[in-house]
């Protein structure tokens, strides 16, 4: 910004205001915490309504609307040049199915007032600048996560996208054109000038130590494996242990594996999390003859967790071994570890500071848009403190109107800067 710009702030209230409005789409009430939490799984009906919301909002603030052939939304607000490439911030808004108001959101809403903050004090940027909604960024539905940016980014071709299926056997491609969200933006996309992304940290780092910015290394990479048990169902009482094939007793093994490699230090920081755990016939006295299970790995160092995959494939089959059952492993997502630019992160700090506000380094624990969208453009995320821990997932998912503002401040200057603005 030049010197007259300086003191450009955005509308915290209004932000907020956005926030919980959208929060209110896909509301429902959740049992385990007395809270409201936030239902709206990809490309679903409440998604759509949440798009139409934010959508309405974006025509209003001037923006001219695409949509790509995963149905990815971009929002752009014209250049003096509008020849050049974009800066592009956003997000997502389509969530897990017992999520906060935040997650995703605050990085739409946030680049939609950023928009709104422009125009109010006329400021012209010399690039266009667009907000993006990412399809599918969380995974739930259709096994994947980002799976819209991948798409955009060319990692995953546009047909295995769409042929991608939900637990109800539905696919991708037909929610697409149920939606009418098969755009006319090719993918691979062209690629933008930049890329940045405001977004909750989902962890307790910034809030422990109360720092109000962190500035995103990186993202570590991510992998998730789906595993079909195949044992023998058997009489609880009335069959011997050797005799047995029993798929439960599988799972658990592997499970409590994968808590002794992390423990154990041998591959690094990592992080494994099964989450979904299913069994047939699921009854007391059955010795279960299916389980279903999904692993969750997470690792900074790509050699590591590659480490990790092999070493879980060699312990899979000794599983095979001891128990008799057959595994079936499909692996469902593979990101690898992605680093921003040195040039981003500078970037970052040198607004928060300039603003006042205590800033750190961190590597994103979550995978991110922003990690597929670094193989097309420089890319850097801003994070904000969360209360409680810093839970996301969750309906206890929480931010301040203060942080949230903080984190879309230092995005609004790293647009602005970005951009070059006349």
């Amino acid at each position: 910004m030049n010197n007259s710009d300086r003191t450009i702030r955005i509308d915290s209230d209004r932000l907020w205001r956005s926030l919980t409005e959208l929060g209110a789409v896909g509301a429902y009430s959740d049992e385990r915490t007395g809270l409201m939490g936030v239902r709206r799984l990809a490309l679903t009906d409440a998604d759509m309504a949440g798009r139409e919301l934010v959508l309405g909002w974006m025509r209003a603030a001037g923006l001219s609307v695409r949509t790509d052939r995963i149905g990815k939304v971009y929002a752009r607000r014209a250049g003096l040049d509008d020849t050049l490439a974009p800066v592009l911030v956003g997000s997502h808004i389509d969530t897990v199915a017992t999520a906060g108001r935040f997650d995703g959101c605050l990085g739409v809403l946030g680049g939609l007032e950023v928009i709104r903050t422009l125009n109010e004090h006329g400021v012209s940027t010399e690039r266009p600048v667009e907000v993006a909604i990412f399809t599918e960024e969380e995974g739930v539905r259709f096994g994947t996560d980002m799976l819209g940016s991948a798409v955009a980014a060319g990692r995953i071709e546009l047909d295995r996208a769409r042929e991608r299926t939900d637990r109800d056997g539905v696919t991708v491609g037909a929610e697409l054109d149920r939606h009418g969200l098969s755009g006319e933006v090719s993918v691979p996309i062209a690629p933008p000038f930049a890329y940045l992304e405001c977004h909750i940290e989902q962890g307790p780092v910034l809030a422990a130590a109360e720092t109000r910015i962190g500035v995103v290394h990186g993202v570590q990479a991510i992998t998730w494996l789906e595993l079909l048990i195949s044992g023998r169902a058997a009489h609880a009482g009335a069959t011997p242990q050797q005799l047995r094939r029993n798929a439960g007793l599988a799972a658990a093994l592997i499970t409590v594996r994968l808590d002794e490699m992390v423990e154990s230090g041998d591959y690094g920081r990592m992080l494994a999390t099964v989450g979904r755990q299913e069994v047939y016939p699921n009854l007391i006295n059955i010795v279960p003859e299916t389980a279903l299970i999904t692993i969750d790995l997470r690792n900074h160092d790509g050699a590591a967790m590659r480490r990790a995959e092999d070493d879980l494939a060699a312990c899979i089959a000794e599983v095979e071994e001891r128990t008799g059952v057959t595994v079936t492993a499909r692996t469902t997502a593979r990101t690898p570890p992605v680093e921003f630019p040195q040039s981003m992160r500078d970037l970052v700090e040198k607004q928060a500071v300039d603003l006042g506000m205590s800033c750190t380094g961190i590597t994103s624990g979550a995978g991110h848009d922003a990690g597929e969208i670094a193989a097309l453009c420089p890319a850097g995320m801003i994070f904000v403190p969360g209360r409680y821990d810093g839970i996301s997932h969750n309906p206890r998912e929480y931010s301040t109107p203060e942080a949230c503002a903080d984190g879309i401040n230092v995005l609004l200057r790293a647009v602005t800067e970005l951009a070059g603005v006349r």
